[in-house]
Parts: structure tokens; C-alpha cells; sequence
């Protein structure tokens, strides 16, 4: 094979990865979902944890103004990164009465994108919030 002839191959091998389509993976910044100017802070029953990727899910059932039970969906951040900050799968049962701290959805469904969630044992631990602590952001302690 000629110089040339390598060198035409190593461009079309080059540009074929650069051209091949990568796939694309659906996610939202805070601010698309979430409102930082509705901080809210809910104590309820976890019915279900899902530990799932790019964000784990507590479901947690709360009473309303008129003592209606609602269910709650609550975004954390990913298990790796709940893992690396305490978490322990074994610390959100079925049953287990917790504190969450974080922010409403926009869309006014009962979702919200924890910051804090205070455990039966009083630990209370970052859930992942998409916060990143800087000024004006809605991290944990804002």
C-alpha cells in the first residue's frame, strides 16, 4: 500500500468516527424543570426508592392542606453519587419517615429536585441537587 494510500484511509477512518452518530442522552438543566424561587420542605412516608440512572427517584406519600395523602416524586442525583455522599440503600425503606428539602417543579405536578433529605436516624444528607453552591444558585443552602 502507498503513503498515499494510507493516509487516505487513516482520513476516511478519522472522519467516519468524527461523522458517526453518537448517542444522545435526554436530560434537563434545573432550570428547565425546576423553580429556585419555590424552596419547599415536605416530611412524608417513603413508598419506593428507585435507584436509577441519571437520577435516582423517592417516592414519598405526604398529607395535604385537607389531609389528602399525595404522592411525591423527589429527583436526586445519580446512585454512584449518592453512594460516594452516605447514602445507603438501606437508608430510605418502605415505611420510613423522612425530611426533604428542595425545589418545585415548574409544571405544578407534586415533584420537586431534592437538596437535603433528613433521615429517622437524624442524618441528613445531600441528595444530588443539581445546585452547584454558586451565587444565586439553588443548591442546598440557598
Amino acid at each position: 500500500m502507498t503513503a498515499k494510500r494510507v493516509l487516505i484511509a487513516l482520513i476516511a477512518a478519522g472522519m467516519s468516527t468524527l461523522l458517526a452518530p453518537a448517542p444522545v442522552a435526554a436530560h434537563h438543566s434545573f432550570a428547565a424543570e425546576y423553580d429556585p424561587n419555590k424552596p419547599i420542605t415536605l416530611t412524608g412516608t417513603v413508598n419506593r426508592m428507585l435507584w436509577s440512572n441519571p437520577h435516582g427517584h423517592l417516592y414519598v406519600d405526604s398529607k395535604g392542606p385537607d389531609d389528602k395523602v399525595i404522592e411525591w416524586q423527589i429527583e436526586f442525583g445519580a446512585p454512584g453519587s449518592l453512594i460516594r455522599r452516605g447514602f445507603r440503600k438501606t437508608d430510605l425503606p418502605v415505611g420510613a419517615v423522612v425530611t426533604v428539602r428542595g425545589f418545585l417543579a415548574k409544571d405544578g405536578t407534586p415533584t420537586l429536585n431534592a437538596s437535603t433529605v433528613k433521615l429517622a436516624d437524624g442524618r441528613e444528607l445531600f441528595a444530588g441537587s443539581s445546585g452547584n453552591g454558586a451565587p444565586g444558585d439553588p443548591g442546598p443552602n440557598r
